[in-house]
């Protein structure tokens, strides 16, 4: 009996040892947690332990970055002096590639180690928005109780330490009167561009954290708001963080490339990987959606060129560096605006029907004489030497203001414009068979000075279906990109047409 007693002591003495080393390393669990992160490899692990997540550290396709870029730059540059300041963020990755998740993760960490940070999450949609809040609620009831005052909210919560997070609904009067830290808007591209743009109000440094605001999309379009915010981002001192479907799929192991369906774009890709997105379910999307749609959402090569006018226009071919050339005649082509902007270029043509576009002049909310002064100053050779200069009908029209015209006040001002009246869909066939003709050839040339017409040249579509009040033969009239193409056209349409050109005299 004794002897039972004593080992019933023993294990007793054991179980209780074995609680203190429990109680002891739980604690130690709880201090690590509340310890922040500072190195970036100290962040990947913080995150594995603590969260769960395994964020891909490695860049395979060459230009991009990985998703634990992004992670490091926006948790760390309140603390690093030699980030601080570095502007808004963009991320452009993939569908399926973690990045509402990854921002749900800065934003749980930003509320836990900088105290009084307060984040905005704004979403493409009120289901978006919702969806990276609950990402953080789960991070939240994982663990994280203790850090939340009071309870957690449908759409928003405080932090012990001062910090706060809420959902804003897609809304100007929604995102209008709040200032904050940290406004994090995820799937930019289903935005309203309204919203967008008072949302880029928001931001206001406070409490040693800077103010900044992270824009994150697919690039769905090659028009939408996503490509807007891209194309501006260097000009906007914003860093782009892009990440495709190779920086998050799992690694591949054991698998006959040549029998698989993602071979012709992975090249081997996958066997680098070290992510977490299931090579079966890429195989489903691939097989399930279109060429262009993959290409847009999990290659993110670009956007969707499906409902757009020139899908056949490729920068690596069509811009060149072409030059004015004293041998060739010149041409100019006008598009007039006042509020909408004004626009000129500048064309030549060499022996082969080559058409270059050597040179391009836009600008909005200046008087007639003040563009004229630009183009004379800017034409290559002297005025009587330019071959042709067109421009739209609709400026031989009079003001009934000014009683004049803008064809007539050009001439006034030594610049004979001529036109020829014309349809849009005739003149945007034109232009499409420059940009590729029946027989495959390409014959028309863009220096990289004309980086509007360019940008026209990718952006210029037709309206969305279900759009109240257009036809869908005809492109969208966006008060942006139809400009460029526009007097591109005018150009096209007048062209070796001298004797139907008008040319007035008053």
């Amino acid at each position: 009996m004794g002897k039972l007693v004593r080992d019933l002591c023993a294990v007793d003495d054991e179980a209780s040892s074995v609680r203190r080393d429990i109680e002891r390393a739980s604690a130690v669990y709880s201090a690590l947690r509340g310890r922040r992160p500072n190195r970036r490899e100290e962040l990947r692990d913080y995150v594995k332990v603590f969260l769960g997540m395994n964020v891909p550290n490695k860049s395979i396709c060459r230009g991009h970055s990985s998703p634990m870029d992004y992670l490091w730059q926006s948790f760390s540059e309140d603390y690093d002096r030699a980030k601080a300041g570095s502007g808004d963020v963009v991320v452009w990755a993939n569908r399926g590639g973690g990045k509402t998740r990854l921002a749900a993760v800065v934003t749980l960490l930003d509320c836990v180690f900088k105290p009084r940070c307060q984040v905005r999450i704004l979403g493409g949609s009120r289901e978006q928005a919702g969806r990276m809040y609950e990402y953080l609620e789960d991070f939240l009831q994982g663990g994280f109780e203790s850090y939340v005052d009071g309870a957690v909210r449908r759409n928003k919560c405080r932090f012990v330490n001062g910090s706060r997070v809420e959902v804003l609904t897609q809304s100007s009067r929604s995102v209008r009167g709040h200032h904050v830290q940290r406004l994090r808007c995820d799937e930019v591209d289903l935005f309203d561009a309204k919203v967008l743009r008072a949302a880029k109000f928001v931001t206001k440094s406070a409490d040693g954290i800077g103010g900044r605001m992270e824009m994150i999309s697919t690039m769905h379009r090659p028009y939408g708001l996503m490509q807007e915010v891209v194309s501006s981002a260097a000009e906007g001192g914003r860093r782009v963080f892009k990440w495709c479907v190779w920086e998050v799929i799992e690694r591949c192991v054991g698998r006959n490339c040549s029998q698989c369906g993602l071979w012709s774009d992975c090249g081997g890709k996958a066997k680098e990987a070290v992510g977490y997105l299931g090579i079966e379910d890429c195989l489903a999307a691939i097989r399930r959606s279109s060429r262009a749609g993959w290409e847009a959402e999990m290659l993110c090569l670009k956007p969707n060129l499906e409902n757009a006018v020139f899908g056949e226009f490729d920068s690596d071919e069509h811009v060149v560096e072409v030059s004015y050339d004293a041998n060739l005649p010149l041409y100019r082509s006008f598009d007039f605006g006042f509020v909408n902007p004004f626009v000129c270029l500048w064309i030549q043509v060499d022996g082969d029907g080559m058409v270059r576009v050597i040179d391009e002049y836009v600008r909005s909310r200046a008087t007639v004489d003040a563009h004229a002064a630009v183009i004379k100053e800017r034409t290559p050779c002297r005025e009587k030497q330019v071959s042709g200069t067109f421009c739209d009908p609709a400026g031989a029209g009079v003001n009934d203001v000014t009683g004049t015209s803008v064809v007539r006040e050009l001439r006034g001002l030594g610049i004979v414009a001529r036109y020829r009246r014309s349809g849009i869909i005739e003149g945007i066939e034109l232009i499409r068979r420059a940009v590729r003709a029946g027989d495959g050839q390409s014959r028309l040339r863009i220096s990289p000075r004309c980086f509007r017409l360019i940008e026209a040249f990718r952006c210029y579509h037709y309206p969305e279906q279900g759009s109240v009040g257009q036809k869908n033969e005809l492109p969208l009239k966006d008060g942006i990109y139809d400009h460029p193409i526009d007097a591109l056209r005018y150009f096209f349409v007048n062209y070796k047409r001298s004797n139907k050109i008008s040319s007035r005299r008053y």
